[in-house]
């Protein structure tokens, strides 16, 4: 299979995985290696690590007076 079939199935899955269970499938911990200047905000006041992963985003408190919450980088991307 080449790289855009494969891409395609990916992509593909990944859609109807994601709504049949109404949360995030296949989220990586590189994906939330996100410097605190770029992190864009995913929840809301008060949220839980549960809450926010439930979501498909990433959650991380150590750093005070940035989103704790917040979208994970995406893998790379394909292209058709």
């Amino acid at each position: 299979m080449d790289l855009k079939g494969f891409c395609f199935v990916a992509f593909v899955l990944i859609l109807v995985f994601s709504r049949a269970t109404g949360e995030y499938v296949g989220l990586s911990g590189n994906q939330c290696v996100v410097p605190a200047s770029e992190r864009v905000d995913c929840g809301y006041p008060e949220v839980t690590a549960e809450q926010c992963n439930n979501r498909g985003c990433c959650f991380d408190s150590s750093i005070p007076e940035v989103p704790w919450c917040f979208k994970p980088l995406q893998e790379a991307e394909c292209t058709f």
